[in-house]
């Protein structure tokens, strides 16, 4: 069968409170591990119940959440603990209030992370001049309908407009609202706009303290080395089935994910360690490309890739097989 993807669609409380001057760091421990995915979340008491601790990045008490499989989930938690809407959480940041890159949260979560929440701050819309094809965006979402700014290439157009910056929800497109655009669906209309000529951003800020206000940030180098991670396992969170809880990411399943990550910025403009996590797991047993192109049409039936992509996908995880990275 020749290589290439289908277009298709697939079918598809308990408390929380916050603790004043609390540790950082303590979690309960595993009782029950989640089921495999592709089946319906099991009812709140069965899921995995694990204590995670957490805060807002620009500064509250420390809350205690649990009983969540999902992002959705999670920032329902969260916005529960805090007494927020969850449509006020933007993302999320693992062990620092930062807005770090290389920190963000995705798929996956240290059983000793400690989540900072980046809510909605300040509102702006400016006028960019697209001069090159190219804006210098990189795109990624929170899994729960914000697309937002991952990198900013240095030199490139957005770099130029310095009121742009790294973390900025994007709310809107010459006025076309965009909130529940997936974000590689927001990378193509980006670089589908013509070409000399200007386009107005609708942008949302993440709410800053006063000691955390510092220079634009570019937003880190990407595929760093910094783990997912401090605790012994994680918690993997999926869209489709319950949260599970793994041993921390072998390093074959590091480095394929980081190339594969590098790959979608190549590519496709976005960068996105689920997405990566989930096409490494599909392609670890296939045997040929043709099969690894069948086994991603049938889990993300909703990306149309590029052939030359899945090529290339299907040799990066077989040089992470072979430790040649």
């Amino acid at each position: 069968m020749p290589l290439g993807l289908r277009r298709k669609k697939n079918k598809s409380r308990e408390s929380s409170h916050l603790v004043e001057n609390e540790e950082v760091g303590g979690v309960g421990k595993p009782e029950l591990n989640g089921g495999s995915g592709g089946v319906a979340p099991p009812p709140a008491a069965l899921r995995p119940r694990l204590v995670f601790h957490t805060q807002l990045a620009h500064g509250s008490a420390t809350g205690r959440i649990e009983g969540f499989s999902n992002v959705k989930e999670l920032y329902s938690k969260i916005a529960e603990a805090f007494s927020i809407q969850p449509t006020e959480i933007l993302f999320c940041t693992l062990n620092t209030h930062k807005i770090d890159m290389e920190k963000l949260l995705g798929g996956q979560i240290g059983l000793e992370d400690f989540i900072f929440a980046h809510v909605k701050g300040i509102k702006k819309e400016v006028e960019v001049f697209k001069a090159e094809d190219a804006l210098g965006l990189t795109i990624t979402d929170n899994g729960a309908g914000y697309a937002f700014i991952k990198r900013i290439k240095e030199g490139s157009v957005v770099d130029g407009v310095k009121v742009i910056c790294v973390g900025d929800h994007i709310e809107c497109i010459n006025g076309q609202n965009i909130v529940g655009t997936r974000h590689y669906e927001v990378a193509r209309m980006l670089k589908d706009l013509p070409k000399d000529k200007p386009f107005t951003l609708k942008l949302v800020e993440p709410m800053k303290a006063f000691d955390m206000l510092e220079p634009r940030s570019k937003g880190g180098k990407p595929g760093g080395e910094n783990k997912i991670g401090t605790g012994k396992g994680t918690l993997r969170l999926r869209s489709k089935g319950p949260a599970t809880v793994e041993d921390m990411p072998t390093e074959f399943e590091e480095k394929a994910v980081k190339k594969v990550d590098d790959l979608l910025e190549s590519y496709m403009g976005i960068r996105d360690t689920e997405l990566s996590a989930t096409m490494v797991e599909v392609g670890r047993d296939k045997v040929n490309p043709d099969e690894f192109a069948m086994a991603l049409d049938e889990a993300l039936g909703d990306f149309a890739f590029p052939d030359e992509f899945v090529f290339d996908v299907w040799g990066a995880i077989g040089d992470a097989k072979q430790g040649r990275f």
